[in-house]
């Protein structure tokens, strides 16, 4: 009986508000006031009376601000929240709203007129605004204006109510200005990467914005004073702030300076001559799951797979599968890195992979890369990154990132690359120019030879994969396309398991290895020179080399260390 009445008055109100679309073209004129009060809610339910105790006030999720309404209906009321305002008799009204929820109502009774109201039917998760328009009557001089949601439904968020048109004399609540510059800015806590910014609260704003250099690098809400991360060590920088609203930003503060600390020396090994690379997985997908501590000593290079994207383009971030890994902790992860670079090894952060997002195609990303990459190194002790990305990228702005990162690490930064075999056919190809640019920063380049097709060798031949022939016919293109020998090593997987296609066993690798390095157990191809220098091999991954006993890499890593 209840869900009946309920779906009437609900097929009566759809018809109501659809008639109300011509009605919403009205505007307030320049000189109007907002009658009602409180409509930011900054002041609990003040001036607000909700149906049955419906209502109340929350910090989030706001519009703008710090408080929102919430109110909650129930199978047998409808949550509504009203107030009454005082009008001028035969004036035009524009009454708007913000809202959150599905069927929420915006509407205005006791106009004098027609009482109007208008709706949201959907819950899209996101802020919507309702508005429409109401004439008071000749002698109309108040009108109660309400939100209010439907019977039985979820609660719906209300903010930044607001009825303007001629002030009735019963008082306004004004809408925003543009908050003033923040004051009192000042800089401390210097470390060798970060430095602290406090300043002095702004009356109305909804949060701050930071500039460094000049350049917005972070929003603050809720709180006034932030950490400035990602700054390369004994560097001075320029600091201001603002405050921001509904009506916009206001003026930056007067600048600060700060200086970064000297952070000592390198606290990063060097990597061997000649080195073995393994992709460690922070994930479970069937392979041996491993902590770093559990990677093989054989392993010189281990690249944490994968970094997140963020909603920055360009940022990253590095989220640990502590559950996905038997319960490792991020502070078990650190201390197992810090102990494998004590032991000389070099842990990085790999950003990409095949289902990689990351996208780097202006300087604003370039910048939020290297940023948030340095800040992911200090805060994890990675030695350095590893660019994996599977589905292309910008020579110039990667450059960039990858230029200003080796700023803020220094020369103990460890800089590895994985790409495609197609990526690495041309010096043309925006994979292999970028090798090139950042070539005097560069430790290695681990091309994949798997998961491909048939691939042209630098003789000008086509080498199909799972050969001898196909490993040093491919690489002889980066050796002899400008990559010093030091930065070309060879990716294999580690079992079958570990790539879809283009698994070949230690001993094919190895021939490859000795082939390149000592001109020896060649296939049909045969460098025209060797190369001594050659850096190595990598893998895909230590988990499935582990799940395979270690073969790969108690094969592989033996013959690497033993290069000339």
């Amino acid at each position: 009986m209840n869900r009946i009445r309920s779906l009437s008055l609900l097929s009566a109100v759809v018809l109501t508000a659809t008639g109300l679309t011509a009605l919403a073209a009205g505007t307030a004129l320049a000189a109007d006031v907002n009658v009602a009060r409180n409509g930011g809610y900054e002041n609990g339910l003040a001036d607000w009376t909700c149906s049955a105790g419906s209502g109340t006030t929350v910090s989030s999720p706001v519009h703008t601000g710090t408080a929102a309404l919430k109110a909650t209906p129930s199978g047998q009321d409808n949550a509504r929240c009203a107030q009454t305002v005082t009008v001028k008799p035969g004036s035009t009204y524009t009454l708007s709203t913000w809202v959150q929820g599905s069927y929420v109502y915006l509407g205005a009774t006791g106009t004098g007129t027609s009482d109007v109201s208008t709706w949201t039917p959907g819950g899209t998760g996101a802020w919507q605004k309702l508005s429409t328009t109401f004439t008071t009557g000749a002698n109309t001089t108040q009108v109660t204006v309400y939100t209010h949601g439907w019977y039985g439904q979820p609660a719906y968020l209300a903010d930044e109510f607001s009825v303007f048109g001629p002030d009735g004399g019963g008082g306004t609540d004004p809408g925003p200005s543009v908050p003033g510059a923040p004051g009192g800015l000042t800089s401390g806590g210097p470390t060798a990467s970060s430095v602290n910014l406090t300043w002095n609260a702004v009356g109305g704003a909804g949060g701050y914005y930071v500039y460094q250099d000049g350049r917005r690098v972070k929003t603050v809400t809720g709180a006034t004073g932030t950490t400035v991360t990602g700054l390369a060590a004994s560097t001075t920088y320029s600091f201001a702030v603002s405050a921001y609203n509904a009506a916009g930003e206001g003026p930056k503060s007067p600048a600060v300076s700060a200086t970064t600390t000297s952070g000592g020396t390198n606290p990063n090994p060097s990597v061997p001559k000649h080195a073995l690379t393994g992709y460690w997985q922070n994930f479970n997908n069937g392979a041996t799951v491993q902590r770093i501590s559990d990677v093989s000593a054989q392993y010189d290079i281990i690249a944490v797979s994968f970094a997140d994207a963020t909603a920055t383009p360009g940022a990253i971030t590095f989220n640990l599968d502590s559950a996905g890994l038997g319960g490792y902790t991020v502070a078990q992860f650190k201390a197992d890195i810090a102990a494998k670079k004590a032991a000389g090894k070099s842990v990085i952060l790999s950003i990409g992979g095949e289902k990689g997002t990351i996208t780097v195609n202006d300087s604003a990303s370039a910048n939020a890369l290297a940023d948030s990459a340095y800040a992911l190194m200090q805060e994890y002790g990675f030695s350095g990154i590893d660019i994996d990305l599977e589905n292309g990228l910008n020579a110039t702005y990667m450059t960039q990132a990858l230029r200003s990162l080796s700023q803020k690490a220094g020369p103990g930064l460890v800089l590895t690359m994985a790409p495609q075999t197609i990526d690495m056919q041309s010096t043309s190809n925006a994979y292999f120019r970028t090798a090139l640019n950042v070539k005097d920063i560069l430790t290695v380049v681990n091309m994949q030879y798997y998961n491909s097709g048939a691939m042209l060798g630098c003789d000008g031949k086509v080498y199909s994969q799972g050969s001898v022939d196909f490993l040093t016919a491919l690489a002889c293109i980066q050796l002899e396309g400008g990559l010093d020998a030091s930065q070309v090593g060879l990716g294999l997987p580690a079992s079958t398991s570990g790539a879809g296609s283009g698994y070949v066993s230690p001993a094919v690798v190895n021939n490859a290895l000795d082939c390149l390095a000592r001109g020896t157990n060649c296939g049909s191809f045969k460098p025209s020179k060797t190369y001594p220098g050659l850096r190595g091999a990598m893998t895909w991954s230590t988990n499935w080399d582990a799940k395979a006993g270690s073969a790969w890499s108690n094969a592989v890593g033996p013959k690497v260390h033993a290069l000339p």
